[in-house]
C-alpha cells in the first residue's frame, strides 16, 4: 500500500508540474525588435499592437520590445529571426528579399489582406516564409499607402527620364524602365545629397518625410503613387511553433483586427499631403492617359525580377495578389 501511495504521489507531482508549464500557466514573453525608428510613423502601428498585446494578453502573451534600428540594423532582422535570436519582429519582406524574395510580392499586391487570406495569398506567402526562412508571417500593419516620387524641384513638362532618384531595390527596376537613374543612397544622406545635387530626389511613401527634414530639400512630389508600403510583423517559426494554441489564436486574431482598421492610416496620408502642400512642396499630377501609363509600367517592372527568380511562385502570387 505504501508503494502504491508513493507512486499515486509521484503521478500526482508530475501532473501538477506538467500543469505548471510555462505555456500552460504562465505568460509567455516574447522578444521584439523594430526596423524602425521607435515614434516615427511606421513604428506607431506596432506600438499600438504591442499596447494592445499587453493590455489584453495578461496571464498569456507579454512582448518586450529591446529595441530599433539602433540595435539591430534593418537588414538583419531576417537572419535575426531566423535563428531565433528575437521572437517577433516590426519590419518588411523587402528587408529580408535575399532569404525570401517572394517577399517583396507584397509591396506590389493590389488586393487587401481580408482577401489574400480567403483566396489562399496570405498562405501561400506564409508557407513561402517558414519553408525558406523559418519565419512565420503573422500578417500586415499598413495597407493602401503608396510610394511616390518626390523631387527638389518640378520638372519640365513632368519629364522624369534623366533624373538621378535615390532608390531601393523595390523599385529600382521601375526607376530604370522610367528612364531614371536609380542611385543607391542610405536615409541618413539624403539631405545632404538632395542639397549638394547628388541626386534629383527620391522614392518614399506618401507619409513619413517630414520624420526625416527632407521637406525643406523637397521641391514637388508625382502624383499618383505606386505600389504599397508594407510593414508587418513577423516571428521566429521556432518562436511560433512552441506557442500554445491558445497563444496563437490570440496573435492571430488580433492581427487580423489590426488588418481591419490598417486602412485607417491612409487618414494620415491624406493630413500629410495637406502638410506637404503647406510647407511648399508641390504635387504635380499625371493626366489620366500618363498615370494609367506610370501605374501599369510601375506593375510590370515590379513583377518581372520576382517572375525571373521564382517563376512557378511568382505567376501563382501575382494571380492572388494582384488584380
Amino acid at each position: 500500500m505504501k508503494i502504491r501511495s508513493l507512486k499515486t504521489a509521484g503521478m500526482a507531482v508530475a501532473a501538477a508540474l506538467a500543469l505548471a508549464s510555462p505555456l500552460a500557466a504562465a505568460e509567455t514573453t516574447l522578444r521584439a525588435i523594430t526596423a524602425f525608428q521607435p515614434g516615427t510613423t511606421f513604428a506607431k502601428p506596432f506600438e499600438d499592437f504591442v499596447s494592445k498585446v499587453n493590455a489584453q494578453g495578461e496571464g498569456v502573451l507579454k512582448i518586450e520590445v529591446i529595441g530599433g534600428p539602433e540595435a539591430m540594423p534593418p537588414f538583419e532582422i531576417g537572419n535575426a529571426l531566423r535563428n531565433g535570436i528575437v521572437d517577433i519582429a516590426n519590419t518588411t519582406a523587402v528587408f529580408h528579399a535575399s532569404l525570401v524574395p517572394e517577399g517583396v510580392a507584397m509591396t506590389l499586391a493590389t488586393r487587401p489582406m481580408s482577401e489574400l487570406r480567403e483566396n489562399g495569398g496570405y498562405a501561400l506567402m506564409n508557407q513561402l516564409h517558414e519553408d525558406k526562412a523559418r519565419i512565420h508571417w503573422l500578417g500586415r500593419l499598413t495597407q493602401g499607402i503608396n510610394y511616390h516620387i518626390y523631387l527638389n524641384e518640378a520638372p519640365e513638362g513632368s519629364k522624369l527620364d534623366g533624373l538621378k532618384l535615390r532608390s531601393v531595390p523595390v523599385y529600382q527596376a521601375f526607376f530604370k524602365d522610367l528612364g531614371a537613374t536609380p542611385m543607391q543612397t542610405a536615409p541618413g544622406e539624403v539631405y545632404t545629397a538632395l542639397e549638394r545635387g547628388v541626386i534629383d530626389g527620391y522614392g518614399w511613401p506618401s507619409i513619413g518625410v517630414f520624420d526625416l527634414g527632407w521637406q525643406d530639400k523637397t521641391g514637388a512630389r508625382v502624383n499618383p503613387g505606386f505600389y504599397q508600403v508594407e510593414t508587418g510583423l513577423y516571428l521566429s517559426l521556432k518562436t511560433w511553433q512552441s506557442l500554445s494554441e491558445e497563444q496563437q489564436a490570440f496573435l492571430s486574431d488580433l492581427m487580423i483586427e489590426t488588418e481591419s482598421s490598417s486602412s485607417l492610416v491612409q487618414d494620415l496620408a491624406e493630413a500629410e499631403k495637406a502638410k506637404q502642400i503647406e510647407a511648399g512642396i508641390e504635387m504635380i499630377d499625371l493626366d489620366a492617359d500618363a498615370a494609367t501609363e506610370f501605374g501599369a509600367l510601375a506593375q510590370e517592372s515590379g513583377w518581372k525580377p520576382i517572375l525571373a527568380t521564382s517563376p512557378e511562385h511568382g505567376a501563382k502570387l501575382r494571380e492572388l495578389f494582384a488584380d
